[in-house]
């Protein structure tokens, strides 16, 4: 579960339910009528913007921006390349052949089983820069979801402050009822705000950043790949990958040389069987 999603809700959450009980009293802002209409309108209006498969989608979309997101750390990301550089290096590239089911990134996988296979390299770019893509158009859909939710919510707020005036404009010769469409005009529009500020805003943005954060470790694969099926060195190899790290994130692999010598067995190897010879 991702912890900053939850407690960065419940803490906006927590403090607006605070102010209020401070400054007055929590009944005042609830109100039926105004749940309907900015709910239920944002809802509406929803389904009629996106398709039935996009809607579908919704909860499965929703769930990634609550779950822990996997492994980010992209100098184990550049450790695992390295290994497997110098496994290709000492032993040739269809040496891999025999590696590739213990790999358990799918994306990665894909990568090594395309060089083994002995496929151009430019072909291997253009098969994984086009999966990469299609990885980046349907996690642009999940955000565009909850970002047409933050549009839509506080305009419906609005809307309800005008049905809440009108109502109230409508009935100024009966001050019983004043209080009640005054609420209604104020409390959506404090509803719209909080749904878009707190909740749908927020899931969107988080779910670019999880979704960008995929992406540069599928580039910086492309980029690692590429690299060990043109034989390059691993030294240059992870140079070339540190790139892709932030320079504050940037720190040596714990216990290793910057490239293993060349009759070295890899931790790689290890896992796939003890290595050879």
């Amino acid at each position: 579960m991702e912890f900053s999603t939850i407690f960065g809700m419940g803490l906006g959450a927590f403090l607006i339910i605070l102010s209020i009980m401070i400054a007055g009293q929590l009944s005042y802002f609830w109100d039926v009528a105004s749940v309907l209409i900015t709910i239920g309108g944002t809802i509406a209006s929803t389904i009629i913007s996106f398709r039935g498969k996009s809607l579908k989608n919704i909860i499965p979309v929703l769930k990634m921006a609550f779950k822990k997101s996997g492994s980010s750390d992209l100098n184990k990301d550049i450790d695992l390349i390295i290994e497997i550089a110098n496994v290709a290096r000492r032993e040739g590239l269809l040496a891999l052949e025999e590696y590739v089911d213990k790999i358990e990134d799918p994306f990665l996988k894909k990568g090594i089983s395309l060089i083994v296979d002995g496929t151009d390299t430019e072909l291997i770019k253009n098969i994984l820069e086009t999966e990469v893509y299609f990885i980046q158009t349907r996690h642009a859909e999940g955000q565009d979801l909850f970002n047409t939710m933050a549009a839509f919510a506080p305009a419906y707020g609005l809307i309800g402050t005008l049905i809440g005036l009108i109502l109230m404009l409508q009935t100024l010769d009966d001050l019983g009822s004043l209080g009640k469409n005054m609420a209604v005009a104020l409390v959506t529009t404090f509803y719209g705000s909080v749904l878009a500020n707190l909740v749908f805003t927020p899931i969107a943005k988080k779910l670019k950043a999880q979704s960008d954060a995929e992406v540069l470790q599928k580039e910086l694969y492309i980029e690692g790949l590429l690299s060990i099926q043109e034989g390059e060195n691993p030294r240059i190899i992870r140079d070339k990958l540190n790139s892709f790290v932030a320079r504050r994130d940037l720190k040596a692999p714990s216990g290793k040389p910057e490239v293993m010598e060349v009759d070295e067995v890899s931790s790689f190897e290890r896992k796939a069987g003890g290595g050879k010879g």
